[in-house]
């Protein structure tokens, strides 16, 4: 029987013959003269045991006497090994909103006992809002073999199911993922992926309701959005369904391109009573400095998805909490660190919602915020 383990090392005196197989041993060797009790006394003085002199019955104890004797620090050490997260992100680095978010997740995380530089790694990949390049960064992303991955928004799940179907991944924030074909259902998500949504389609309506409410004169209404991204065009189909019932007329504006949505947006704005919401999508995010000026300079009441918006100078918004939904999806890498699959992971709607009001830009819209609304606010940026 040949034996898997290489040439035994040399002796002193000279080589030892090359072993091809296991010898019966000699009853002569002082090493195994115990071995009727069972047990292998130490050699004397000078002595070494040469690896044929062992028969297999032996040498399969011996190594299970090694493997009992472990030590249990270097099996802890090993459960407790570094770890690999992946985030994607679309906005840039230095953006204020993504940051605020990362801050819950890496919190949540260390209080999960999950430590970067001890036993976490994170790589970080930004899209900058460039959808096209989505994919080169969702295939460099998986060519780390991360353990999991955490992601926000659809376009970016939707390039990373394209590189693998295998590297868990988390989103902190999708709109539709059953509609997107992002996952099979909300209860049972199945495959490799699943997270937080940002909100039924229903809420849209309220981004309306809320407009009228601040800016009763409104009754044209440029909705700005993705027409790239499903969901957007189910969340315009929501808002149309209240719009009659609210006496508002909509238009659609894409955001993919920042020269065309100024020029729309101009066009739009030379009729009077236009009012504005700005929808979800990495566009709406990325271009967020530029989507504030543009009302302010039309002076155009504007609605916003996210908070970020208000905090630039925006009129009003509302929506999910979307740090929370980054302090909850540290869970569910937690969970997927610790061996859950995502397939068993249900899809969770969110529990925070806020309202944010700048009194400052509805006043310089000559617009006075009713006290109902105000007292209603989560937040007011003064």
């Amino acid at each position: 029987m040949v034996v898997g383990m290489g040439p035994p090392p040399t002796a002193k005196n000279g080589p030892t013959p090359a072993i091809d197989r296991i010898a019966v041993p000699q009853r002569s060797d002082p090493c195994l003269d115990s071995r009727r009790s069972g047990m292998l006394s130490r050699p004397p003085p000078g002595h070494r045991m040469q690896f044929d002199q062992l028969d297999r019955r032996e040498f399969l104890t011996l190594l299970g006497g090694v493997a009992a004797a472990w030590p249990l620090a270097v099996r802890a050490q090993q459960a407790n090994r570094m770890r690999r997260i992946g985030v994607f992100m679309p906005g840039l680095a230095d953006d204020p909103e993504g940051q605020a978010r990362n801050a819950a997740f890496l919190q949540r995380l260390g209080e999960l006992g999950w430590i970067v530089g001890r036993n976490l790694r994170i790589d970080y990949r930004w899209g900058g809002g460039d959808l096209e390049h989505y994919h080169v960064i969702a295939a460099e992303l998986i060519a780390l073999s991360p353990d999991v991955i955490l992601a926000l928004g659809y376009s970016i799940v939707s390039a990373l199911q394209k590189a693998t179907r295998s590297v868990p991944i988390v989103f902190a924030s999708v709109t539709d993922p059953v509609g997107g074909g992002l996952v099979a259902s909300l209860a049972r998500p199945g495959g490799n992926t699943t997270g937080f949504v940002t909100s039924e389609f229903g809420f849209a309506g309220k981004w309306l309701e809320l407009l009228k409410e601040i800016a009763p004169r409104v009754t044209r209404v440029a909705v700005l959005r993705d027409s790239a991204v499903a969901s957007q065009i189910a969340l315009f189909g929501s808002m149309q369904s209240v719009a009659p019932s609210l006496g508002v007329e909509l238009r659609p504006i894409d955001t993919r391109d920042p020269s065309e949505m100024e020029r729309a947006v101009a066009a739009f704005a030379s009729e009077p009573n236009g009012g504005l919401i700005a929808s979800t999508g990495a566009g709406l995010m990325l271009h967020r400095e530029l989507i504030v000026a543009l009302a302010a300079r039309h002076r155009l009441p504007a609605v916003y998805a996210y908070r970020s918006h208000v905090i630039s100078g925006g009129l009003i918004s509302y929506a999910s909490d979307q740090v929370d939904h980054f302090r909850r999806a540290a869970g569910y890498v937690d969970r997927i660190l610790k061996g859950e699959k995502p397939a068993d992971l249900p899809v969770q709607a969110p529990t925070k919602y806020e309202l944010v009001i700048n009194p400052k830009t509805a006043k310089a819209l000559g617009l006075e915020v009713p006290p109902m609304l105000l007292a209603r606010a989560d937040e007011v940026i003064e």
